[in-house]
């Protein structure tokens, strides 16, 4: 079965060709406690039996210089696929969009609209902002996926910018952190624009924050899971490991979000452990033609 891991970072132990330079100047616990370089990291996914890494930019720690990912998309192009990270309030946000996809061979793109912590500022005033406009147009008409970081009070904005850039494809990180609970709306407020299950250009990834978050908070993350499969569709859903930013080896974060699966059909079951993925990022062992899958 073909596995993807949309959710991984690296650290590189040469601070002098990869200097720290994090988002809100204040570097990461994770980075410092349990970096992982790209060897590591390809260790870690031989063990777990991982087929494929999507590496995304680690911003409290490079911020918006994404060369250490690039090098080895560069080296390891047959393992590894790239997110990205680019301001996107800068000038030049659609000439570095240009650069990061076009020359250096990244596929996707990420924006923090908000984090579990206050150490990484909002951008402008949100995912709205007038000044974002250019990029948003670009990853529509280039069909790049980009990766949200958000809450779900931020989902009716969201709404918002998928009704107006009709080629926007968004995957949620961290499943966007929904609202918990069983029955309930996952993203409260996004009904007024549209669901963003029914838009079929929105993705969700299942990790280890958002499955920790559930069991502490709802005191289990079955009933999410289920939700979110039931919003999306099998088709539009992932799995990511956090590692090494979510403590423990890659093979038991894959675990930890495996136990939470209710009983899928064994299609279904492919699409979420690699095949959406897959086909979000133009894998070649995809089994069907890209979804949102990058314009390069």
């Amino acid at each position: 079965m073909f596995s993807v891991d949309t959710h991984t970072h690296i650290i590189s132990p040469d601070t002098g060709s990869y200097p720290a330079a994090p988002l809100g100047g204040h570097r990461s616990s994770w980075s410092q406690e349990r970096p992982t370089d790209i060897d590591g990291l390809l260790r870690e996914a031989d063990a777990a039996a991982v087929d494929h890494l999507v590496v995304v930019q680690a911003s409290t720690v490079y911020g918006f210089d994404n060369s250490y990912v690039a090098d080895q998309l560069a080296r390891h192009a047959d393992r590894i696929s790239g997110v990205c990270s680019v301001d996107f309030l800068a000038p030049t946000a659609v000439d570095d969009l240009h650069h990061w996809i076009d020359e250096r061979g990244f596929s996707g793109v990420r924006i923090r609209a908000a984090d579990g912590t206050t150490t990484v500022p909002t951008p402008g005033r949100g995912l709205d902002d007038e000044r974002m406009a250019p990029v948003w147009q670009f990853l529509s008409d280039r069909r790049v996926p980009v990766c949200i970081q958000m809450h779900a009070q931020h989902a009716t904005i969201l709404a918002g910018l998928l009704q107006q850039y009709p080629g926007l494809t968004v995957v949620l990180d961290h499943a966007g952190r929904p609202q918990l609970g069983e029955g309930v709306d996952l993203y409260p407020g996004a009904e007024g624009a549209c669901r963003l299950g029914e838009t079929g250009r929105v993705f969700a990834k299942i990790t280890p924050p958002a499955v920790l978050r559930a069991q502490r908070e709802a005191g289990s993350a079955a009933p999410l899971v289920r939700a979110l499969i039931a919003e999306f569709g099998a088709a539009h859903i992932m799995w990511g490991s956090n590692f090494p930013a979510s403590a423990g080896s890659l093979s038991e974060l894959f675990e930890l979000i495996k136990e939470q699966l209710p009983p899928l059909e064994k299609t279904d079951l492919e699409l979420i452990t690699g095949g959406t993925a897959g086909r979000v990022y133009g894998l070649r062992n995809a089994s069907s033609p890209g979804v949102g899958a990058t314009g390069r």
